[in-house]
């Protein structure tokens, strides 16, 4: 076992302030009085509620949401079943040219992917807006989702399914009782996992978004090249608070479950014993 030395130490503490020194800062300054941000004038969160009153970066924001919402969803029902004719689909023509056009969003750069995106919305007419950019995060965040899904229906024990299918259910049903239940936890992770993705992007929203649709990374872009306002600082630090409040409420429901399976499990070999 290796030694926590001071090179370790020092190393892992520059990091963390490499990676959080800055969003400290943002945070500390989007309660400055001051409207220049980089100048201290006192403590004061007017800057909150002159965001709460500012209807672009609102619109913005639920324009957002619901893209993110409506996309991962669609993901996840495409990954699914993408994932699962990849792994039960066994061998059938094209399988190859249909594995790499799944996984190729993951290595294609958003910017091919929003551009060969913007020619094929002008090339059939369809006006952007929100659902063309539906359309597109549905399109290159469906394949994280069928990685997601993949590599659990490749340790899924499908002994399961045959005995349901034994005790007379469809396949259909089989699926629908006995898999997807099983690797739910995988669906979900997916859908968090492309949910996340349309949240953040912003290259290929803005190759594919139009005038009646501009989600917020898009607004906060374009109020930054016009100047760091205190009213973004704010709304940073109001994702960021989002984004924490959620991995600590993940890291306990998490915890409690492990600790519910063990003690379910101690109480069952006391059971056995």
């Amino acid at each position: 076992m290796r030694r926590f030395t001071w090179f370790n130490a020092t190393s892992l503490t520059l990091g963390f302030v490499f990676l959080y020194l800055p969003m400290v800062i943002l945070v500390i300054y989007s309660f400055n009085a001051s409207k220049l941000v980089t100048v201290w004038a006192g403590f004061s969160t007017k800057w909150y509620g002159t965001l709460f009153q500012n209807e672009a970066f609102l619109d913005a924001a639920w324009v957002t949401v619901k893209v993110a919402v409506v996309s991962s969803t669609f993901a996840a029902v495409l990954g699914t079943m993408a994932a699962y004719v990849l792994v039960r689909g066994g061998r059938f023509m094209g399988r190859t040219l249909f594995s790499g056009m799944i996984y190729a969003p993951l290595v294609m750069p958003e910017v091919i992917t929003g551009l060969s995106l913007l020619l094929l919305f002008i090339g059939i007419g369809f006006d952007r807006g929100m659902m063309t950019i539906i359309l597109a995060h549905t399109t290159f965040s469906m394949c994280y989702v069928s990685v997601v899904v993949s590599s659990r229906l490749v340790s899924f024990d499908r002994s399961l399914e045959e005995a349901a299918l034994d005790l007379g259910c469809s396949a259909f049903e089989a699926f629908r009782l006995v898999t997807l239940p099983i690797i739910a936890p995988a669906v979900i992770s997916g859908w968090l996992l492309a949910f996340t993705l349309s949240l953040d992007d912003l290259v290929i929203a803005s190759f594919t978004s139009g005038p009646s649709a501009t989600t917020l990374p898009i607004k906060i872009y374009s109020a930054v090249r016009l100047g760091v306002s205190p009213e973004i600082n704010a709304l940073s630090t109001i994702m960021i608070s989002i984004v924490t409040v959620g991995v600590i409420s993940a890291s306990l429901i998490s915890k409690r479950a492990a600790v519910k399976q063990k003690r379910d499990e101690m109480a069952a070999e006391r059971t056995a014993d």
